[in-house]
């Protein structure tokens, strides 16, 4: 099992760390909200990232092997998420300058359930079970190791964009540039649909 410590680490830190629509989504809720109330949406995003890969250990790709019908659902699904997410960013506005108190940043449950429909997370999670998972008696040894691997990098590499996003915050100045930033960053996120389709 030794052998899997550095190449999962690796792919899971370049999967975790690089862009997407999660890491899009945090760098905007840490410019408009801060860093302690991205909390919950970092931390549902890493439980719904764990969960994909239990779900991928357990035979979701299988699933959608046999039923490919399954794969075109999770597309149209993904989209419109994706798009609502980016239509939520696009009006956020924050707290700082913002005279809106229902603006807020996503849950915990929000972000854990986008985690099932977010396209990256699950080519993350079925090409780290496909490539590095151990068939036979090591199965559920080598699936735990990757899953644990995961779920140690993920935190610290969203962190590292919502604490971007803090700081980016602090540099701009009023309404009009936030309003530009958060264009920005919805423009971003709905552009990782290119990505699905």
């Amino acid at each position: 099992m030794k052998e899997l410590l550095l190449p999962v680490s690796l792919f899971a830190l370049s999967m975790c760390a690089t862009p997407g629509p999660n890491n899009m989504m945090l760098t905007a809720s840490g410019a408009n909200f801060g860093f302690r109330r991205t909390i919950p949406h970092i931390l549902g995003i890493e439980f719904g990232l764990l969960f994909m890969f239990v779900l991928n250990a357990a035979g979701l790709g299988l699933a959608f092997k046999t039923f490919p019908i399954l794969q075109s659902i999770l597309k149209i699904v993904s989209v419109g998420y994706l798009f609502y997410l980016a239509i939520r960013i696009a009006f956020s506005k924050p707290v700082n300058i913002s005279t809106n108190t229902q603006a807020k940043p996503l849950s915990f449950l929000e972000a854990a359930a986008f985690q099932l429909v977010n396209p990256k997370v699950l080519m993350m999670a079925l090409t780290a079970m496909s490539t590095f998972s151990i068939a036979g008696n090591h199965y559920s040894l080598s699936v735990s190791l990757i899953i644990a691997i995961f779920g140690l990098v993920c935190i610290p590499s969203i962190s590292l964009w919502a604490g971007f996003g803090v700081l980016i915050g602090r540099m701009l100045k009023g309404r009009k540039s936030h309003t530009a930033f958060n264009l920005l960053m919805s423009g971003l996120t709905a552009g990782s649909v290119l990505l699905i389709v």
